[in-house]
């Protein structure tokens, strides 16, 4: 499926929530890897705001894509963020969404 950019240059972005390890099997607790680089894949909560409206995107970002101590409240520059949308069946039930990607997520200056 395509995904899309998504310009943050004229955002506020903050983190919302702190980096926790993506599963892909919750099950086993087996970690998510980025299939190009290996690395192990992250969850991060982002606020961004723009335009006068606030939206949270659960945004996936390599390990090796954000610095550590990143905390709630840390105001962020997102690098290369794309949206893609998907959808998938679990138990006979078609389930649909958007997931958000991005390469870095770096202190604000």
């Amino acid at each position: 499926m395509p995904s899309f950019k998504i310009d943050t240059s004229t955002a506020v972005v903050f983190v919302a929530t702190a980096p926790t390890p993506k599963l892909a099997n919750a099950k086993t607790g087996e970690r998510a890897m980025d299939r190009e680089t290996g690395a192990p894949l992250s969850t991060v909560g982002l606020l961004v705001s723009d335009e006068g409206e606030g939206n949270l995107y659960q945004v996936t970002i390599p390990e090796t894509g954000y610095p550590e101590g990143l905390a709630p409240g840390m105001p962020v520059r997102v690098v290369g963020l794309k949206a893609r949308d998907w959808e998938n069946e679990f138990n006979g039930q078609k389930r649909h969404g958007i997931s958000f990607r991005a390469v870095a997520i770096t202190p604000a200056a």
